[in-house]
């Protein structure tokens, strides 16, 4: 009986754009050695620079060029299924401008070298395919990976490269090498998959064996229609036995959890509720989420939103799946591998929404992601346990970028758009390759790391702004200090303006610019103490004593004066006053209160960020707050901020002065200036949590685990 030739065409397209896949990124290094030679050879280095610089722009883009090669192979299969329309610009000949003719030759000239060379598996594939199309009920295509679908791939992957003339038979001869590498094999494996699948080509008569053509490599693997390769569906890599360790743990973890839930909602263990059903085989559900994944993601977005449960709208939609392909619900159930797959990346993405400051827009984003990281899941469960894995790595990447990210910048509407691009792009070319994620993570990760610079620049501007801010507190206490003792005694109306005034502002500013240890300081501070001393000498009547001490006083108080923005006339007027002032013995004097302390530069927005009670006098658990102190610079916590929003906070500098932490958020900003007491009050109130992993999917699978466990140890 034959298979079912959907799948058939889905298992011969992830073996073709997995080992197809590579193809663009492995021409740059070998074009550039032999452009090196060349250089060497005619003794004129750099004498193809122009070559050297194109090759450079191409290498920039690798990325780019590699996912569009791989989106156009897969789109070769929708073709062959009728899945789109297709155009004359999908051809491989059609009218070119003139600058363009030569690459479209070369294209020709290809496709002709690789029908030459691969005849007899082509005609085998040829015949086959005529079988699974009629099978298929659609007309009669192309082979999406024959001569001139393999021609055409590279000349629109490489559409807009301008491309010297020099270059372009050096790129097409590597091309050509390169995909002598796995050409045979992949024909081999192609043409045994569709005859075991029951559209093997009929047997003909066998040919003479074609002579070797020079332009190949003489270390390139041959067809051999005697090496006949077993159809499998991609295993799993390796794992290492810490991993392995660790993903069995958390399995035990999760059948814990799902018991603990059962007898109130069934859902969570729907294997142990309904009677026996043939489980489905790993190849069948993945077969099934390939069809699900191009649709909208609507239920998937309502269950991270807080409408559903995310687990239960997989589910539901791979049984609907499953209905469509022709599996009986009635008659087939999930394993428990795939239940917790399906779970586990439920959890890790609740995890992820409940954890970071998503915003509305990012939503629909991983509700595309989710039927594509079950799929990876269902392949290779090391995605839970493995902070390399490729998907998870992209994970990261994208909630970086989405992580309180509202747009508000060109950059940030950028960052946005790509991220939003590499997810499209995921759930168009995953298949069962998980080098698609790498893929998608490169694209991304150059972005990303623009934005670090930016970040970085934002946390020194953070960290200098807040040492400038204590600075001037600090400043400001120690006049207050200085000026407290002056104002025990009566002074005259004037004499205790300008102290509060004038002075006090000229030792804040001498503070600030000379320092505390300057023999600056203490001049502007015996200013003080000599005029509050003047003020006792005019009340006593002494007032030859008096003239004298105010003619040596005079310079330092013009000083003092011009240091508070007024000019030379003004301040010899506000010195004219003192003296005025102090003539007269019998001049009322009272004790002046101590002026309010100056309002904060901070900015209104530090309303959400300071906490008050200070250091000593808020309530706080020593111990914790030893805990504290010993926080680095770099290390993450979770932070709950007033509007009761979970948020990722780093620590991003401590205070020299006074010892508090500046925390910041993915994008650098300021989110909370606090002493080691105050994050202790916090944490003993449940905002805080220490310890937060630094990336984000580390952080979802630790309160993963936590929630796991917590639910289960209720039970």
């Amino acid at each position: 009986m034959r298979t079912d030739p959907v799948r058939v065409l889905e298992e011969i397209k992830r073996l073709a754009v997995e080992q197809l896949g590579a193809v663009p990124a492995g021409l740059y290094a070998p074009i550039a050695e032999m452009l090196h030679e060349s250089s060497m050879r005619s003794g004129l280095p750099g004498g193809r620079r122009l070559d050297e610089q194109a090759l450079m722009l191409m290498r920039q883009h690798s990325a780019t060029y590699t996912m569009r090669f791989r989106q156009l192979i897969a789109q070769g299969f929708d073709d062959f299924r009728a899945l789109r329309i297709r155009h004359a610009g999908d051809l491989p000949l059609g009218l070119v401008a003139e600058n363009q003719l030569q690459f479209h030759l070369a294209g020709q000239r290809l496709a002709e070298a690789i029908e030459q060379r691969y005849a007899k598996p082509l005609e085998q594939m040829t015949q086959s395919l005529e079988l699974l199309s009629g099978a298929l009920d659609v007309p009669q295509a192309s082979n999406p990976i024959g001569a001139n679908r393999l021609a055409a791939a590279f000349i629109e992957t490489f559409r807009d490269v301008n491309m010297p003339d020099t270059l372009q038979p050096l790129v097409f001869r590597q091309y050509e090498q390169e995909l002598a590498r796995v050409l045979g094999d992949l024909y081999n494996r192609a043409t045994a998959l569709l005859a075991s699948c029951g559209y093997g080509a009929a047997p003909t008569a066998p040919k003479k064996p074609l002579p070797p053509q020079p332009r190949f490599d003489a270390d390139v693997p041959r067809y051999d229609p005697s090496n006949e390769l077993v159809p499998t569906i991609q295993r799993p890599p390796r794992t290492d036995p810490a991993a392995a360790a660790a993903m069995q743990d958390l399995r035990h973890q999760l059948h814990a959890w799902r018991t603990s839930l059962a007898p109130e909602d069934g859902k969570h263990a729907p294997q142990q509720r309904l009677a026996p059903r043939r489980e489905m085989r790993n190849d069948e559900v993945v077969t099934i989420t390939s069809l699900l994944q191009p649709e909208p993601p609507d239920a998937y977005a309502r269950a991270l939103a807080g409408t559903g449960v995310l687990a239960d709208a997989i589910r539901d939609h791979l049984v609907d799946g499953a209905r469509r392909l022709g599996l009986n619900p009635d008659q087939t159930r999930l394993s428990t591998d795939q239940e917790d797959a399906i779970d586990l990346v439920a959890l890790m993405f609740e995890s992820l929404f409940k954890s970071y400051a998503l915003l509305e827009r990012a939503r629909r984003l991983y509700a595309r992601l989710v039927l594509p990281y079950v799929k990876a899941a269902m392949l290779d469960t090391s995605l839970f346990v493995q902070r390399e894995h490729p998907a998870r790595k992209l994970l990261d990447a994208i909630t970086e970028a989405c992580e309180g990210n509202a747009a508000a910048t060109p950059q940030d509407r950028e960052l946005l758009e790509r991220a939003a691009a590499v997810s499209q792009r995921v759930v168009a070319d995953f298949n069962q390759d998980l080098a698609v994620f790498t893929l998608a993570h490169a694209e991304l990760e150059d972005l990303l790391a623009q934005q670090r610079k930016r970040v970085e620049l934002q946390e020194a501007r953070a960290a200098k702004a807040t040492f400038g801010r204590e600075r001037l507190g600090e400043a400001r206490e120690r006049a207050d200090q200085v000026l407290e003792p002056l104002f025990e005694a009566p002074l005259a109306p004037e004499v205790g303006d300008f102290l509060a005034g004038s002075w006090r502002h000229h030792v804040v500013q001498t503070l600030l610019r000379e320092g505390a240890d300057a023999g600056r300081q203490a001049d502007v501070v015996s200013l003080g103490a000599a005029l509050a001393e003047a003020d006792r000498i005019s009340r006593s009547g002494r007032g030859a004593e008096l003239a004298d001490r105010l003619l040596a006083l005079e310079p330092a108080i013009t000083e003092c004066l011009v240091s508070s923005g007024l000019d030379h006339n003004a301040a010899m007027q506000g010195f004219t006053t003192l003296v005025r002032a102090l003539a007269f013995p019998d001049t009322p004097r009272e004790v002046h209160p101590m002026p309010p302390a100056a309002a904060s530069d901070a900015g209104p927005e530090d309303a959400t960020l300071w906490l008050a009670g200070g250091t000593a006098t808020i309530d706080h658990d020593p111990e914790l707050a030893a805990r504290m102190r010993r926080l680095l610079p770099g290390d993450w916590l979770r932070l709950m901020d007033p509007n009761g929003e979970s948020l990722a906070a780093k620590v991003a500098w401590i205070s020299p002065l006074t010892s508090r932490f500046l925390l910041v958020n993915r994008r650098g900003m300021r989110v909370l200036v606090a002493s080691a007491e105050e994050l202790a009050a916090l944490a003993q109130a449940g905002r805080l949590v220490v310890g937060a992993e630094s990336t984000p999917c580390d952080e979802a699978m630790r309160q993963v685990r936590n929630r796991l466990d917590r639910v289960a140890g209720q039970s």
